[in-house]
């Protein structure tokens, strides 16, 4: 979908998505030197974003609620990355030369994630822009969903918002199709503490079905994820999921249990992780 003649603005989308301006700030990262590289990671788009000048400039005192972040694609165009949600600023972290803000994902425009490209005024170097100030922005793209390729039980590394995308978003169907087919033995890690958990998806429920068990609730039923969950509800994006190993669909119970015995055992994950039997 494209709209060269700018009769579709960055408002309509923001309505239909139920944000209000008022609530909303717009920033615009360029990528090279002082900015993002290319390919940069999650965590390292929200550590830039949440690190601000503190000198007076485009930067509100007080930003709304919700940052819609884009990054330059080339001339003005400007790519749609992702959206947080602006807890506040942490005080406490302020320096002599940055202000740090609270930001965390959010799920505000979600599907139109590297798909919504808009037209940034010339004057681009102003990067940050308040809701009534960029709602006029002209759509100039909003591209079909390219379907995510799946790379091979071996390199399996997620996390939980991916793992949500997965059991359900179109786009990685071919993922489904791949995880449905086979028993194994997974793992899964908090990047915030360094613990593991070790478990298994055996007989029929295969890998997929337990998998979207966690993409649910966050812990699957199991109980020292389940107790992290219950202290902090957000926890749960901390997780990153991989595959130790696969079996297929034949494998008995026996032996997905013994493997399964014997990657706690290597990754002790009972002793410091976080298995309970």
């Amino acid at each position: 979908m494209t709209s060269a003649s700018g009769e579709l603005h960055l408002g309509h989308v923001m309505a239909a998505s139920g944000l209000a301006a008022s609530d909303v700030l717009f920033v615009r990262h360029t990528f090279g030197t002082g900015g993002l590289s290319r390919g940069a990671s999650s965590e390292e788009i929200i550590g830039y974003t949440q690190r601000q000048d503190l000198r007076p400039g485009k930067m509100p005192a007080d930003p709304p609620a919700t940052w819609l972040v884009f990054a330059a694609d080339g001339g003005r165009r400007s790519r749609f990355q992702t959206a947080y949600a602006n807890a506040g600023e942490l005080v406490e972290k302020q320096t002599a030369a940055h202000r740090y803000f609270d930001l965390r994902e959010s799920d505000a425009m979600s599907s139109l994630r590297n798909r919504l490209v808009v037209e940034w005024p010339a004057d681009t170097i102003n990067w940050a822009k308040l809701g009534g100030h960029a709602e006029r922005l002209p759509i100039l793209e909003i591209a079909d969903p390219e379907m995510v390729v799946f790379p091979g039980y071996d390199l399996v590394l997620i996390d939980y918002n991916q793992l949500q995308f997965m059991v359900e978003d179109p786009r990685w169907a071919e993922w489904r199709v791949a995880l449905n087919a086979v028993q194994g033995i997974y793992l899964i890690a908090d990047r915030s503490t360094g613990q593991m958990y070790v478990g298994k998806a055996d007989g029929g429920e295969r890998i997929f079905g337990r998998w979207r068990n966690y993409a649910r609730d966050g812990h699957g039923g199991n109980l020292a994820l389940k107790a992290l969950i219950g202290l902090d509800p957000d926890h749960r994006k901390h997780f990153v999921f991989s595959i130790l190993r696969v079996f297929g669909p034949n494998a008995t119970t026996r032996e997905v249990d013994v493997a399964e015995s014997h990657y706690k055992k290597a990754l002790l994950t009972k002793t410091f992780g976080l298995n309970r039997n």
